[in-house]
């Protein structure tokens, strides 16, 4: 039995017919903590997110990076766990059951830059992969250890997003930035400085900042028409910031597009369903989901992955907001 519910080549078609009938008989359920013993190996891997369940589940962005590592799990042999760790007691509780007897690796997704977890998890050995690249490789001269990471172009995607609204004959284009303790936050904001710094036409970088919810957004973009309220063009790096960015624009009697252009980041569902829809730059959030899932299989494996780490493209979709 042990060779056809392990998946060995060594058994002919008829014998794997007749165990495969009676397992489903009985209603047979392997005993994995005594195959772990054996094998070394729990088949099982976490998903940690440090953010609020609240965020996990309410923010679309999260949902395609889930719905990516699941479908891909499930077409290998191991359990996927998903934990979220926000808060110093929630990190403690999650970091203390990722140790080789529970899991054999760890996907990590939406890291801040003070979180302890990744160190934590690189002194135990066990195999990770970051959703999102570390901010520290975001510096060409950093000499840090490299990890495995899977993340999209950021810096490209926000640089398109910030060329396309100077080419529509905008002038003064402010940023709504995410979280500088995220990599998003910071390869966005790197992006849109790149853009308007190449172009000696347009007035200096114009910054506010968000934590990348609808309200942050609005709450950015108040503080952005009261400092400069000859502003004509906004890239927001998140689309929920978006949304909050049009509404404070609605309640000041500023017009979309005629009076202030926006993009947005995520072409997130939440893109089609503002008035007017929004432009967007398209992160392949379901793809990353699979390709962290995939690279951390091979790891666990052993398996030599073609890359190490993985960056996808980024695109414009343009709809009505500019």
């Amino acid at each position: 039995m042990s060779r056809v519910v392990n998946g060995s080549p060594q058994v002919s078609p008829s014998a794997r017919e007749a165990v495969e009938r009676a397992i489903a008989e009985l209603g047979y359920v392997p005993n994995r903590a005594a195959r772990a013993l054996v094998t070394q190996r729990t088949d099982s891997v976490a998903l940690v997110v440090s953010e609020s369940e609240d965020r996990v589940f309410g923010q679309p962005v999260f949902a395609g990076v889930i719905r990516g590592i699941s479908s891909m799990m499930a077409e290998t042999p191991l359990q996927l766990w998903l934990a979220m760790a926000q808060s110093g007691a929630e990190r403690d509780r999650v970091s203390a059951h990722l140790t080789n007897q529970h899991v054999d690796g760890v996907l990590l997704l939406s890291m801040h830059d003070d979180d302890p977890l990744p160190a934590i998890l690189a002194d135990r050995g066990l195999p990770v992969v970051f959703g999102g690249q570390p901010i520290h490789m975001l510096d060409e001269h950093n000499d840090a250890a490299p990890v495995n990471f899977v993340d999209v172009d950021n810096i490209g995607g926000a640089q398109l997003a910030t060329d396309h609204l100077i080419g529509i004959g905008r002038r003064v284009v402010a940023t709504i930035a995410g979280p500088q303790d995220m990599v998003a936050g910071v390869a966005r904001l790197i992006g849109y400085r790149r853009a308007i710094e190449a172009d000696p036409k347009i007035a200096a970088p114009i910054i506010a900042y968000g934590d990348f919810t609808e309200e942050s957004g609005g709450a950015a973009m108040h503080t952005l028409l009261e400092a400069h309220p000859d502003l004509d063009a906004v890239f927001v790096a998140s689309d929920p910031m978006a949304l909050g960015a049009m509404r404070v624009l609605r309640e000041h009697g500023r017009r979309v597009p005629e009076d202030v252009a926006i993009v947005g980041f995520d072409d997130s569902v939440l893109a089609g369903q503002t008035d007017p829809t929004l432009t967007s730059v398209h992160q392949p959030m379901e793809e990353m989901g699979r390709a962290m899932a995939q690279l951390l299989y091979d790891r666990i494996r052993g398996v030599a992955s073609a890359e190490a780490n993985v960056i996808l493209g980024t695109y414009l979709v343009h709809r009505q907001s500019a």
